[in-house]
């Protein structure tokens, strides 16, 4: 396993964790960086980070692109 690779910002930690469990579902392990400041602020300062392994980025970042409205 390599380490970890940031896949988006979220102003939303509800969006966010939408999208973590996405790719939960899709087979790949993801977590939220920040998400307690970001929800302690109402995310006026800090984004959430969705973050997954690095060799999974790019498979991450597919998946999310097509399930965009």
């Amino acid at each position: 396993m390599s380490g970890l690779a940031e896949v988006a910002r979220y102003q939303s930690r509800i969006d966010a964790d939408v999208a973590r469990l996405f790719l939960i579902e899709e087979g790949i392990d993801a977590v939220l960086f920040d998400a307690e400041i970001n929800s302690f602020y109402g995310g006026l300062f800090m984004p959430v980070r969705l973050m997954v392994f690095a060799d999974e980025l790019e498979r991450a970042l597919e998946l999310l692109d097509g399930a965009a409205p």
